[in-house]
């Protein structure tokens, strides 16, 4: 847990610029692996986890190594060599987590935590800087193409990433399965079932020229992505969706996080978990600082728990302006509040935590609120589907406490007045 100005130990400059690993070589992806996973952030990462908790063949952990504890944050070194389980040599029926490495210094950071747990649950992660330059796409695509034409099951995190559709373009596995990135699953399993075509719930239904010029890529993978007699689909998810016909709704309680970690100390405080619905361009920043402000004096609340994608500007103003302790978790928020300490009441906005933390945190006896989003918040940009979509999230919540929407006070904290 660190300050709003990013974690101190987290991934440099230098290793954004590190070469593609290309996943080649005898101790690599040259060695078939039945299950491929493709992740791109800690949370698709750790429903891996999670799914895989639930009967996906592992690697038996060697004598020695280490089990518990949360492990210590890579340097730079470490993207540069190969991790020390990638592709191990005769093990074709374990799981292969690739990871399709982001830009972003806070996802990257939690992500090399994330990947040093699966490992010693005893899957094999690939790290592959596959934004790591112009021609990263081509080599990362190109090294992948033969393991995605062996493997008989494909992971996938975020159906809508176009390096993922991309992907299943290319492979022939018989079994594909997507895990939860959030709420946008949500929305993925009601585009599935009414037969639209891919798009995030946030933005705008205008279609640029690299959409135009991807649809047919896209429209592949959505045709990879709906169940026939030669490929069976499953969702491996925490979201309220309803199965679309053919495909295999799975139910994640979060079963390996509560095996793992805690039961958390609870402090006598009130926690906010933050969103970046501000960066995604949904809700008005001032609006939402000064929801932020109201929900904190209504509720006592002490800490704020930042997304990994808010701003830093922001987050110093939350701190400065508002006086909460702005916390940057190095793992996602269900882990961080499983081994604690955490407050006795959690609020959040509408977000995928009003789903996943009455699940984590199921007997501990912390109470989860959410707090509606007024649509006099919404920015001009926001998607038409946004105030629906987002009344969705809050409505099918379970085991959650309905707040009342924060009135916006009259006086903006741009100056550090609540």
């Amino acid at each position: 847990m660190t300050s709003p100005a990013g974690p101190s130990g987290g991934p440099t400059p230098e290793a954004a610029a590190t070469p593609v690993r290309r996943l080649r070589g005898p101790r690599s992806a040259q060695d078939p692996a039945r299950t491929l996973a493709f992740v791109e952030s800690p949370v698709q990462l750790l429903n891996v986890l999670e799914w895989a908790h639930l009967g996906a063949p592992r690697r038996p952990r060697r004598p020695g190594e280490r089990t518990d504890g949360v492990p210590r944050q890579p340097g730079p070194r470490d993207v540069e060599t190969e991790p020390p389980d990638a592709g191990e040599a005769g093990d074709p029926h374990g799981v292969l987590v690739v990871v399709l490495a982001p830009h972003d210094p806070m996802t990257r950071g939690q992500l090399r935590r994330m990947a040093e747990l699966a490992r010693d649950q005893g899957h094999r992660v690939q790290w592959t800087e596959a934004r790591g330059g112009p021609a990263a796409p081509v080599q990362t695509v190109g090294a992948l193409a033969g393991p995605l034409r062996r493997a008989h099951r494909i992971v996938i995190g975020d159906p809508f990433s176009r390096y993922v559709q991309l992907l299943l373009t290319i492979t022939r596995a018989r079994e594909l399965v997507v895990v939860d990135d959030g709420t946008a699953t949500m929305e993925f399993v009601s585009q599935l079932a009414s037969g639209e075509r891919l798009v995030r719930w946030h933005r705008r239904g205008e279609r640029g020229a690299r959409d135009i010029l991807f649809a047919p890529v896209s429209a592949s993978a959505r045709r990879r992505l709906t169940p026939n007699d030669r490929r069976n689909v499953e969702i491996f998810t925490s979201m309220p969706v309803e199965a679309p016909p053919g495909v295999t709704v799975t139910a994640n309680d979060f079963a390996w996080t509560r095996a793992s970690f805690g039961p958390p100390r609870l402090t006598r405080t009130t926690d906010i978990v933050g969103t970046n619905l501000v960066e995604t361009g949904v809700v008005d920043p001032e609006h939402y600082l000064s929801a932020v402000a109201a929900l904190a004096a209504a509720h006592g609340a002490t800490r704020y728990f930042a997304h990994r994608r808010e701003s830093t500007d922001k987050l110093r103003r939350i701190a400065t302006g508002l006086g909460l302790e702005v916390v940057r978790p190095e793992l996602p928020l269900e882990l961080i509040a499983r081994r604690g300490p955490i407050g006795r009441t959690v609020l959040s906005f509408p977000s995928t935590v009003v789903h996943t933390l009455p699940l984590a945190l199921a007997g501990t006896g912390v109470t989860v609120a959410v707090c509606d989003i007024d649509p006099d918040w919404l920015t001009e940009h926001a998607s038409p589907r946004a105030e629906g979509f987002l009344s969705g999230v809050t409505g099918t919540a379970r085991e959650v406490r309905r707040l009342p929407r924060m009135p916006v006070p009259a006086r903006c904290v741009a100056e550090g007045t609540p």
